[in-house]
């Protein structure tokens, strides 16, 4: 366990940033967890406690906290006096690798599909729980991580609060980008260096140039490269990630069937998404919306100019500020939620 002041990394010197090493529920595995608050911040509560999960293939780290303009999402959070933690799956980031990624890809089936996934977040869950001492929490999530915590809140309505989901993964109508096709082996190598084709080429042509500040990519590409040690020392550099949720979209999001019913989320729901995403689509976010029948409240933010990376570009502040209204803002029947 780290717990340290953060100038040193370049953070707010008025946050405070820990790093955890928390167990999971297999032996040999333990899970990364990043904690950041406000350094003034002694009480906790269940409504001003977050927990993010991230998508299929980069780590909380990579997706949450690259400080851009000198603020990541969760500075922004933590700014505004949630204590916000980021969940590393294992496989990801700062949590162990399964032992197979050691071996040759082709050695092993696709590693961490989403039912382990949803493990390891409750064991995040009742990690912070016991932690802090409340009974229950946010849970704020991106694409793949969106079905994670949207399968995780559906069998455990009562430890969640409110479920804020950016471009969260559900029945696909097109084919996934993400997926390449062909055989599957535990996991993949993913040249981060050359990801901002893709990412670009989902914008219009005009808007290409200004969708990513200068800098950004570059300094987004370093911080998730680094988050795989080993990875990175090939050349070119590259990271690996698991194909457990590739094979999932196979097997359910593709096929026309889904990993949870959507009609079990009993929380209130908040879906962020952007015009020109192409890995959830518009009618992808229409159908999970429309079966979100039994949330008490249910919103659809949509943000336009910017794609499935909307959290990394230059249009983030809509995203942040829609998922920090909800989680602050009185409800529906007139009770606060801080």
């Amino acid at each position: 366990m780290m717990d340290q002041t953060i100038p040193a990394h370049g953070y707010r010197p008025d946050l405070v940033v820990e790093d955890l090493a928390i167990p999971s529920d297999t032996p040999g595995i333990s899970l990364h967890l990043r904690n950041k608050r406000a350094s003034a911040q002694k009480a906790f509560s269940a409504e001003r406690t977050i927990l993010m999960v991230h998508g299929a293939t980069y780590s909380s780290a990579s997706l949450f906290d690259v400080p851009f303009g000198g603020r990541s999402f969760m500075d922004h959070l933590a700014a505004q006096g949630f204590d916000v933690f980021a969940l590393d799956v294992r496989g990801y980031g700062g949590s162990t690798r399964p032992p197979e990624m050691d071996a040759p890809a082709q050695d092993s089936a696709p590693l961490v599909r989403t039912n382990v996934a949803v493990r390891d977040l409750a064991s995040a869950v009742d990690y912070i729980l016991r932690h802090r001492g409340i009974p229950r929490l946010n849970l704020v999530a991106m694409s793949w991580g969106g079905s994670v915590a949207g399968a995780y809140t559906a069998g455990n309505n009562d430890k969640v609060v409110r479920l804020a989901l950016v471009a969260p993964l559900w029945l696909l109508n097109t084919p996934a980008p993400i997926d390449s096709g062909g055989a599957l082996g535990g996991y993949r190598t993913v040249p981060v260096l050359d990801f901002r084709g893709r990412w670009l080429a989902a914008a219009p042509e005009a808007a290409r140039a200004s969708l990513i500040p200068e800098g950004w990519f570059e300094r987004w590409a370093e911080a998730s490269l680094a988050s795989d040690p080993q990875g990175n020392t090939e050349r070119p550099r590259v990271m690996r990630a698991v194909n457990g949720p590739i094979q999932d979209i196979r097997d359910y999001w593709s096929a026309g069937k889904t990993i949870y019913d959507a009609n079990d989320i009993r929380v209130p729901v908040l879906l962020v998404h952007a015009e020109w995403d192409r890995d959830v689509t518009m009618a992808t976010m229409q159908n999970f919306f429309s079966s979100l029948k039994r949330a008490p409240y249910r919103r659809w933010v949509e943000i336009g100019e910017g794609t499935h990376m909307v959290l990394l570009e230059r249009n983030r502040m809509q995203a942040f500020d829609a998922i920090s209204q909800f989680l602050t803002e009185r409800d529906p029947h007139g009770t606060p939620s801080a």
